[in-house]
């Protein structure tokens, strides 16, 4: 004789039918502390070229914040201001990419076309933190974080330059030491290392590489030292680009299928979907308690009940 079927599974089937008609899977029960009942993807901004680097910018002077991507073969920064119209924020960008704040609250640009690491204080042109290492030329800067010292670690691939223009013997992961212009090489054993980020505590460094491995590598810091501990989580279907975290140490990662959730400890919680293959994340709003998540031509949001971390 068969198991009668639970009267509530008929339920709960629905239940998961509509999370993922809003946008979420849940792998874990874990992940019903990251997102609610009524949290929904939404679409904040559609039809641009290849978005890229959000990072939110907080209200200041009794303005509103807002968010600021990059689009970067159309070497555009936009600013999306909840409750506003779309806008251009910087053009040209310098086909910037990555985007994060120091410690001074300046925007810190990784450009592809000018092969550089910039820093600004505002909509206009910015000013150079380094663009070489050792007389040589980077590659095409990728994204960016702040560590603990106020330096700014980086990647190095060269997605942003054609064959045969690259002058670095390896893409490396790079340090930038306050108040320096030239980088330190940190790793050098990356096929295309991609997003990085640092954990609440700043003590670990998260590296992406969305390379042959599609995999997210974890780093000890130690002052300006690094120690790997290992492969943080391997990224399928597709590879890791962006990410963030939130205050709890949760992992955020993009993926072939949408941003994928991780706990501190390497298990994968939930996914929050999305129709086309993201390439970066980031926390803000009120609370810092909405996702942005960039994915090609388009840009999405959806509110969570964590609170991020830049």
């Amino acid at each position: 004789m068969r198991n009668p079927v639970p009267a509530c599974l008929p339920a709960l089937l629905l239940g998961f039918a509509q999370l993922a008609a809003q946008g979420l899977e849940f792998v874990s029960p874990e992940f019903a502390e990251v997102a609610g009942q009524d949290a929904r993807v939404e679409t904040i901004a559609a039809g641009l070229q290849f978005t890229e680097g959000p990072v939110w910018i907080d209200s200041a002077a009794g303005k509103p914040g807002y968010l600021l991507f990059s689009d970067i073969p159309a070497d555009i920064i936009y600013r999306f201001r909840p409750g506003d119209t779309l806008s251009v924020w910087r053009s040209p960008s310098g086909n910037s990419n990555g985007l994060v704040l120091d410690a001074s609250g300046r925007l810190v640009s990784c450009e592809h076309g000018n092969r550089r690491v910039g820093v600004s204080s505002g909509p206009g042109p910015a000013a150079t933190l380094c663009d070489s290492y050792r007389g040589l030329p980077l590659n095409s800067p990728n994204d960016a974080a702040v560590g603990a010292d106020s330096g700014i670690w980086f990647t190095d691939p060269p997605y942003g330059i054609k064959a045969g223009e690259q002058r670095q013997p390896a893409n490396f992961v790079f340090y930038l030491p306050p108040g320096q212009k030239e980088p330190r090489a940190m790793v050098d054993d990356f096929d295309r290392p991609n997003g990085i980020v640092f954990s609440p505590d700043k003590k670990v460094l998260y590296v992406a590489d969305s390379g042959r491995p599609h995999q997210i590598r974890r780093f000890r810091v130690e002052g300006d030292s690094l120690s790997e501990t290992g492969v943080f989580a391997v990224i399928s279907p597709g590879g890791p680009d962006g990410m963030c975290v939130d205050s709890s140490g949760r992992l955020y990662t993009s993926a072939g299928d949408g941003v994928q959730v991780f706990s501190p400890d390497g298990k994968l919680l939930g996914k929050v979907l999305t129709p086309e293959v993201p390439t970066n994340c980031c926390f803000g709003g009120d609370g810092m308690r909405t996702l942005f998540i960039t994915a090609r031509p388009n840009v999405y949001q959806v509110r969570l009940k964590v609170r991020g971390l830049r």
